[in-house]
């Protein structure tokens, strides 16, 4: 493990130490390098007060100068410069009412959240380290500093703070730790929709997403996603699967690959079976529709996390066509590729592999032969640049109002008329042969509207 600090912070450290005040890397970055990462960003804690450290450095930012944190500006990069602490009572679960400035490094490690995070570094001490984390990381522990109770009753993101560190870094939660997460799994209901959205993206994000499995055990998914919660022990008896409905979407969830919208419609895809089961003379369930219920709770449950409109959009198309059977057919695929274009056809086959591997994997190689031919004739129309929008076509509604048509829905209805032959052949778009198609079908509507 070296320390190797980048010359913006050591300039920092530096001034703050010439001018009497004590001055440490603290927190993440500190984790970071002790495991052999890089880290993202570099947070300074130090004994001056955010007024005197204001006066050192030409460039401030008053990033929360209530809380003592101050943002300097150098080379371009912000560094958030934090005065020692403790903090006074937390009367809305989330931020404390009042601080308390102190000149001793120990007290501001003592109010942070977890072990792995309560650490400082300052090149000729080496590491400060009070409670353990070095310890616990090396025996891959997420704990509490302190009481856990008391951490997690002074803010409640810690929870899922807790289960987000244990995802991304493939550690276990410490009992004591996990204990007090179950017993105050209520007062996650106090933390904003858009921080426990950056928490839950982070865990789909990381190198164990279906450690979304850990907000179920542990109490808390109940108050974030009831609609996932409910799927949790919702059977599933037909032979395609092995697993209840909740298990079902943790496991597609670990066959996706990291990608946030690939991720999200994984946890979304079958979230609305409860909604739809039914079970026949047979005792078999099925969940007629589940993709169409699946979606609507999906949108409204993004909209709810405050998500943006982007990827409600993506995530809700895949969600809804994650059932369709996408034959091996280049008409198929083109009509597929129509309705959820270009980039979330890729990802909805993504999507449709990773469903079936989280099935009964007896029927997986027929299913993944489809899925693949599928996915070969994609790229065949990707390389030969095949048209399968309307947009493609050799002509336009200019043309046809040349051709007599009326502008709006006859236009739209010749169209797609047109795309639809195109679709099957590619070789029809053709200028000469579309307008010839299209003067064909005036004459017929025209027919026809006289007869009526």
């Amino acid at each position: 493990m070296e320390f190797i600090l980048p010359d913006s912070v050591m300039n920092i450290l530096s001034r703050l130490e010439t001018d009497g005040f004590s001055a440490f890397v603290a927190g993440g970055a500190v984790r970071d390098t002790i495991m052999g990462k890089t880290p993202h960003d570099y947070d300074i804690a130090t004994s001056a007060r955010p007024e005197e450290v204001k006066k050192l450095f030409r460039r401030t930012i008053d990033t929360g100068i209530k809380h003592g944190t101050i943002t300097v500006v150098h080379n371009k990069t912000g560094y958030e410069v934090t005065t020692f602490r403790t903090d006074g009572e937390y009367s809305d679960g989330r931020h404390p009412q009042s601080v308390c400035f102190v000149d001793d490094a120990r007290e501001d490690c003592a109010r942070r959240d977890f072990t792995i995070n309560a650490m400082m570094y300052l090149p000729k001490t080496g590491i400060i380290d009070y409670f353990g984390g070095q310890h616990d990381i090396e025996n891959k522990i997420i704990r509490c500093v302190g009481n856990p109770e008391k951490r997690f009753k002074e803010d409640a993101l810690r929870m899922l703070r807790a289960i987000r560190f244990s995802a991304v870094l493939s550690f276990r939660i410490e009992d004591e730790t996990w204990k007090a997460i179950k017993k105050c799994a209520v007062l996650i209901k106090k933390v904003s929709h858009e921080r426990i959205l950056e928490e839950v993206n982070k865990m789909l994000l990381s190198e164990n997403p279906d450690y979304i499995r850990k907000l179920h055990e542990c109490g808390l998914l109940q108050y974030i996603m009831p609609e996932l919660e409910r799927c949790f022990g919702e059977p599933q008896r037909n032979k395609y699967h092995i697993y209840d409905v909740g298990e079902h979407i943790m496991h597609t969830v670990k066959c996706t690959p990291n990608d946030l919208v690939l991720r999200w419609a994984a946890l979304m895809h079958d979230i609305g079976k409860p909604c739809c089961s039914s079970t026949d003379q047979n005792g078999i369930i099925h969940f007629y529709g589940h993709h169409r219920e699946s979606c609507k709770i999906a949108v409204d449950l993004m909209h709810r996390l405050r998500m943006d409109n982007d990827t409600i959009r993506e995530v809700s198309i895949l969600v809804e066509n994650h059932d369709v059977r996408v034959e091996p057919s280049l008409p198929a695929v083109k009509r597929m590729m129509a309705r959820t274009g270009e980039v979330l056809f890729e990802k909805l086959l993504i999507l449709q592999t990773a469903d079936n591997m989280a099935k009964n994997l007896e029927h997986f190689p027929e299913k993944k032969n489809r899925i693949d031919a599928s996915m070969q004739i994609y790229k065949q129309i990707l390389a030969e640049r095949q048209p399968y929008l309307v947009s493609h076509l050799a002509v336009n509604g200019k043309d046809l109002i040349r051709l007599g048509y009326r502008p709006g829905r006859e236009i739209g209805d010749v169209l797609r008329k047109l795309i639809d032959e195109v679709i099957i052949d590619a070789n029809l778009n053709n200028r000469d042969y579309l307008l010839k198609e299209a003067r064909i079908l005036k004459k017929s509507n025209s027919k026809n509207g006289s007869q009526r």
